[in-house]
């Protein structure tokens, strides 16, 4: 239901104050270890989309922006401005779906926050590890708080939206703005917010693009509002606000536990480089077929019963000539994949796996129907059905996906994704530069200057 500025005034004033009194000290134990966690996550998977040869063109494109040094790219090291270095992180977090997101909001907090966060914080200098625990936490609080608040079905990408919303409230943070800059900086970011789920539709390299687009919506937000440009003030509320044109449908009651939810230990960790929505496919069919043994061929059919979110996301048909960044939204090819394989990697989205017949004959045996859920922005519980040619019938209710806080990887498997990924972008990070990266995570609150922590994120130079 659609809602009145007059019933939710407090909502947009709360949002700042929440912003401008949050603080390291405010956050609980489990706030600050799930922040280094997902700090580390999004590291790795940055790392890993640098094997993306789109990288390198939107390299080429920024360096007509205007030079500068002030940051650099992950991985390579380049230094370039701050803004691009954020716009070419954010894209590397994103451009393999390999990064976290906070299911209840449908909202990829980190990718916009944390490279925009790094770049700013790099820029300026003298910014320590807490700063960033703490810019991080609040700005996932106001990316998800926003999202979960959303009944509609998804229009526009929320995730490169709400990230920038996001990211401009955690770059308030670590500055240390007064409730009237920060209010401005994010009336100002609401007006350049951008992304759409067209390009997701369509499976175009774009879709990632936009999380690039929006980390440079906070820079400009926050830059201009600290020199006095006043942004609209009622951003979420007003007539023309994001609750009016955004997501329409919205419950304001989901801000009620806003100072005290901690979203960022809500957050799941997502296993395989692939859409969050293919992900319940996979962890079905390998987990029934791990309990019961059967053969590729022994499969008459896979039903994946999910709701209508799943529907609107994955369930689409593959084909031989199909790009990857659509095959990374494919149920289908994706749950095949991990069938035959035992697992779903980076190296499956490369052409030659794209291609495989053997994949595309399996994936032809896989439906994805939907369930009677109501939530147009659910991603669980889903129910994964296998017939076999033999007559039996197999079933698994699935509640919550691995990697979602009631399935945690735990910190084995999640190092184990962080190596996997660290070690499979342009150039491999060695082990010991790993380690290193793993220490500094582990320790960021007693991080006195962040840019110790890039100078971790350069390619070793004696690798190849």
């Amino acid at each position: 239901m659609s809602r009145s500025k007059a019933s939710t005034t407090n909502i947009t004033h709360r949002l700042v104050e929440h912003v401008t009194h949050r603080r390291y000290e405010h956050l609980s134990k489990a706030a600050v270890e799930s922040t280094k966690t997902f700090v580390l996550d999004s590291l790795g998977v940055a790392l890993a989309g640098t094997r993306v040869p789109m990288v390198r063109e939107l390299e080429a494109v920024a360096a007509e922006w205007g030079s500068g040094d002030a940051a650099r790219i992950w991985g390579t090291g380049r230094r370039v401005p701050a803004a691009t270095a954020a716009f070419i992180n954010g894209y590397q977090i994103h451009n393999q779906e390999w990064d976290c997101v906070h299911e209840p909001a449908v909202v990829h907090p980190m990718a916009v926050i944390l490279s925009t966060l790094l770049a700013w914080c790099e820029a300026r200098g003298g910014v320590g590890g807490r700063s960033l625990i703490s810019g991080c936490s609040v700005a996932v609080d106001v990316a998800t708080g926003i999202g979960r608040a959303a009944r509609n079905k998804l229009r526009f990408f929320r995730p490169a939206m709400c990230g920038a919303l996001g990211a401009t409230a955690g770059l308030a943070n670590i500055e240390g703005l007064d409730a009237t800059t920060t209010r401005s900086a994010l009336g100002l970011a609401y007006s350049q917010l951008s992304g759409t789920m067209q390009a997701h539709i369509e499976g175009s390299p774009v879709l990632p693009m936009q999380i690039g687009f929006n980390t440079r919506v906070a820079f400009d937000a926050v830059r201009l509002a600290c020199r006095g440009v006043r942004g609209p003030v009622d951003f979420l509320e007003g007539p023309f606000g994001y609750f009016t044109l955004m997501d329409p449908e919205w419950d304001p009651t989901e801000f009620a536990r806003l100072e005290s939810r901690e979203a960022i230990t809500e957050l799941s960790h997502k296993p395989f480089p692939s859409g969050r929505a293919t992900h319940g496919g996979v962890d079905g069919v390998l987990t029934l077929r791990e309990q019961h043994g059967f053969s590729l061929e022994q499969i008459g059919e896979i039903r994946v019963h999910a709701p209508p979110l799943v529907i609107q996301l994955v369930d689409r048909a593959p084909s031989p000539d199909m790009a990857a960044s659509y095959a990374r939204l494919c149920l289908p090819y994706v749950a095949a994949t991990a069938l035959l394989t035992g697992s779903v990697g980076v190296d499956d989205f490369e052409p030659a796996a794209l291609a495989d017949p053997h994949r595309h004959a399996l994936a032809a045996r896989i439906r994805v129907c939907r369930d009677q859920n109501p939530s147009l922005n659910a991603l669980a519980p889903q129910r994964v059905e296998i017939s076999l040619r033999d007559g039996r019938e197999l079933a698994l209710d699935l509640p919550a996906v691995l990697g979602a806080p009631g399935r945690p990887l735990g910190r084995e498997r999640h190092l184990a994704k962080f190596r996997c990924a660290a070690a499979s972008g342009l150039r491999p990070m060695s082990a010991s530069a790993m380690d290193h990266l793993v220490r500094l995570v582990d320790d960021l609150e007693q991080l006195d200057e962040l840019r110790r922590l890039v100078d971790a994120l350069v390619f070793d130079t004696d690798t190849p």
